[in-house]
C-alpha cells in the first residue's frame, strides 16, 4: 500500500472515531428580586446539566440577586427595561446556543426534569418542549389556577390544542425557534406569545409533565392575578387580530350587521305600514352600522392575505436554520457561547 493510500485510510479512521458533537446548552433565568431562591436554581441546574452555561438576567433587582447568582457560578447580565418579556427578548438576542432551557428564578420548577426535556427536544428534533406543571393545589393560588385554565382554553379554541399549560415558565427551545421568535411582549404575557408563535408556525412541539412546588421562604410572586391576567387577555386579543384577522374582523362585521338589522326592523315595519320614515336618525344609524360591517369584512379579507404573506416569510426564515441533530447520548450535557 502506498504512503498516500495509507495516509488517506488513517484520516478516514480518525474521522470515524471522532467523538459525536454535543449540543451547546444555555440555561436562561430571568430574575427580579429572587435572592431567596436564585442560588438554589443555579446550583440545581448546574448539577443536572453540568456542562451547560447558566445565564441569570437581572431585571433591576433591588436585593442581592446579582451577588448571590455570581457567587453560585452563573453568568450574570442585566436588562434595564422592566418586564419579563423584555428580558426574554434580550436573552434570545444575546445568547448563542443549540438548545435553550428557560426557567424562572423562583425555584418552583423541577431541575432534575431538565435532561428529560432536552433529550426529548433533540431526539425528536422538536422546536419547543413545554414543562407542564403538576402540583398540589395549595402550591397554586386560586386566581392563578382559574386564570391559567381560562386563558389556555381561550387560546386552545382559537389556535388549537397542543398544550395543557400555556403559562408555564419552564420550556426548552431549539435554536431555530429562538432566532425566529419576534418577542414583542413586554411582561408576563410573553408565555402566551411563545405558545401562539409555535402554534401558528405549526412547529413540532411536545409537553412533558414536571413537578411544581411552592416558592422558597422569603420569595414573593411578582405576578398580579388581575393586572397581569388582563394584560395576557389583551395580548390574546391582539394575537387573534394579527394572526386570525378574517375571523376577528368577520365576527366584528357580523355583530355590526346584526345590530344594524335589529335597529332597522322597527323602521322598516313602520315604513311598510305607513310609507313614512318618522325616525330618520335611527335609519341613519342603522345604515352607518351596516356600512361599518362591510368595511370590517373588507379589512378582514385584505389583512388575511397580508397575514398569509407574513407567515410565509417567517416560515422561510425559520427553514434557514437547521433542526437540532445530535446523537441521543450527547444531549444531557453541553456548553453555550455568548
Amino acid at each position: 500500500m502506498s504512503l498516500t493510500t495509507t495516509a488517506a485510510v488513517g484520516r478516514i479512521e480518525t474521522l470515524g472515531s471522532a467523538a459525536p458533537a454535543r449540543p451547546r446548552i444555555a440555561v436562561l433565568v430571568p430574575c427580579y428580586n429572587e435572592e431567596a431562591s436564585i442560588e438554589k436554581v443555579v446550583t440545581d441546574f448546574r448539577a443536572v446539566l453540568p456542562d451547560a452555561t447558566i445565564y441569570v438576567y437581572d431585571n433591576n433587582s433591588k436585593d442581592r440577586t446579582v451577588e448571590i447568582a455570581l457567587a453560585a457560578g452563573a453568568v450574570v447580565r442585566r436588562e434595564p427595561l422592566q418586564g419579563k418579556g423584555n428580558v426574554v427578548r434580550r436573552m434570545f438576542a444575546d445568547i448563542e446556543a443549540d438548545v435553550y432551557v428557560m426557567v424562572d428564578g423562583d425555584a418552583t420548577y423541577h431541575a432534575p426534569s431538565a435532561p428529560k426535556l432536552v433529550e426529548r427536544l433533540v431526539t425528536e428534533q422538536l422546536d419547543m418542549v413545554n414543562g407542564a406543571r403538576v402540583t398540589d393545589w395549595e402550591n397554586y393560588r386560586k386566581g392563578h389556577r382559574f386564570g391559567n385554565v381560562l386563558l389556555t382554553t381561550l387560546v386552545t379554541i382559537v389556535f388549537g390544542k397542543r398544550t395543557n399549560d400555556m403559562l408555564s415558565g419552564y420550556r426548552v427551545f431549539s435554536r431555530r425557534f429562538v432566532k425566529t421568535f419576534p418577542a414583542l411582549a413586554g411582561g408576563f404575557e410573553i408565555e402566551t406569545e411563545l405558545t401562539v408563535h409555535a402554534l401558528e408556525m405549526r412547529m413540532p412541539l411536545a409537553e412533558v409533565e414536571t413537578p411544581y412546588k411552592d416558592r422558597e421562604p422569603g420569595s414573593v410572586s411578582k405576578l398580579s392575578t388581575f393586572r397581569d391576567g388582563f394584560r395576557i387577555l389583551w395580548m390574546i386579543g391582539k394575537l387573534i387580530k394579527e394572526e386570525r384577522p378574517l375571523q376577528f374582523f368577520g365576527l366584528t362585521s357580523l355583530a355590526l350587521a346584526v345590530l344594524s338589522l335589529l335597529i332597522a326592523i322597527p323602521v322598516i315595519l313602520t315604513f311598510v305600514e305607513t310609507g313614512l320614515v318618522p325616525r330618520l336618525p335611527t335609519a341613519v344609524l342603522s345604515t352607518g352600522l351596516m356600512i361599518l360591517a362591510f368595511l370590517s369584512l373588507t379589512c378582514g379579507l385584505i389583512l388575511d392575505t397580508v397575514t398569509r404573506g407574513r407567515r410565509e416569510m417567517k416560515r422561510l426564515k425559520y427553514l434557514e436554520i437547521p433542526a437540532p441533530d445530535f446523537p441521543a447520548a450527547s444531549v444531557r450535557t453541553g456548553g453555550a457561547e455568548a
